[in-house]
C-alpha cells in the first residue's frame, strides 16, 4: 500500500501527525517532485527522505531501481520547495514548508564516510536525524559525540528483535545493523517463540532506559506486525494504553 495514502489515513483517522519516508529508489526525479507536491497537498508536513536499499535485498529482486536521486538530492530538492523554487530553478506561484529528517546508521561500517554524508545532508536541508536502529548505547554515545557540532536532534531507532534467526540476519545481511554478540547470545537463550519475543523487547527497553536522556525522542520498529511488543517497550517509560487502544 502506498504509505502516503496510509498516512493520510492515519492523520485522519487516529490524529496522529505522521513522519512520512520518501524513498529515492522507486521514482524518478519528475515522479519525486510529483510526490512531494501531492504530499502536501494532502496535508502530510513531516518527511524523512532516505536513498533507499536496492531491490535485490528485499522480496522483488528483479524490481527496478532507479536511482536518480539519492537522499542528498532529494533533500535539496525538498528544500528548493520550501523556498517556492521547483526542481528546474523557477518560481512556484507557493512554496512548501515541510520538516525534512534524514537517516543515518551510527554503527557504520564506513563510520567516517556516514558523517560526512551527515553533513552534506545537514547542508541540503535536513532539520534533525532518525537513526538506523541501535543496540549498543556505546555505538549511540560515540555517534551523538561526534555529531554534536552540526546542532541536529536525534531520534534513535528501536527495532525489538523477535528471535535468535531474526537477530542473526539483520546482524549478518542488513548494511548499517551491529547487534553486540551479548545481545545474540540473549536471544539465542530463548528457549521458545515467545521467551524470544519478550526477550527482545526487554533488550529495547534496556536500550530506551540508557539513552532517553541523550535523545530528543525515539521511535520503534515492531518487526512482523507484533505492536503489541512496541507497546510493552514504551511502557516501561511511563506511557499506559487502555485495551481498547491496541487492536494486535
Amino acid at each position: 500500500m502506498s504509505n502516503l495514502a496510509l498516512g493520510v489515513q492515519i492523520q485522519e483517522k487516529a490524529g496522529i501527525d505522521v513522519i512520512l519516508h520518501v524513498c529515492c529508489r522507486d521514482r524518478n526525479l519528475l515522479g519525486l517532485h510529483s510526490d512531494l507536491i501531492g504530499t502536501w497537498v494532502l496535508g502530510i508536513r513531516n518527511l524523512v527522505i532516505i536513498t533507499g536499499d536496492p531491490p535485490k535485498m528485499g522480496d522483488f529482486p528483479t524490481a527496478t531501481a532507479v536511482f536518480d536521486l539519492d537522499s542528498i538530492g532529494l533533500l535539496r530538492l525538498a528544500d528548493l520547495l520550501n523556498y517556492g523554487i521547483d526542481p528546474s530553478g523557477k518560481p512556484m506561484q507557493g512554496r512548501t514548508s515541510f520538516l525534512l529528517a534524514c537517516g543515518a546508521e551510527p554503527a557504520s561500517h564506513d563510520y567516517d564516510r556516514e558523517l560526512r554524508r551527515l553533513e552534506e545532508k545537514k547542508s541540503a536541508g535536513a532539520e534533525f536525524v532518525m537513526t538506523q536502529p541501535v543496540y549498543d548505547p556505546a555505538v549511540l554515545r560515540r555517534f551523538l559525540r561526534d555529531t554534536r557540532g552540526l546542532s541536529l536532534p536525534i531520534l534513535v531507532g528501536l527495532c525489538p528483535l523477535a528471535s535468535t534467526r531474526n537477530a542473526e540476519f539483520l546482524h549478518n545481511e542488513v548494511p548499517g545493523m551491529q547487534i553486540p554478540t551479548g545481545i545474540r547470545e540473549r536471544m539465542a537463550a530463548a528457549a521458545t517463540p515467545e521467551a524470544g519475543r519478550r526477550q527482545g523487547m526487554l533488550i529495547a527497553r534496556e536500550m530506551l532506559d540508557e539513552v532517553k536522556e541523550l535523545v530528543v525522542g525515539a521511535y520503534l520498529m515492531p518487526q512482523f506486525g507484533r505492536y503489541r511488543t512496541g507497546i510493552e517497550v514504551l511502557e516501561a517509560v511511563g506511557y499506559h494504553f487502555a485495551p481498547e487502544d491496541v487492536q494486535a
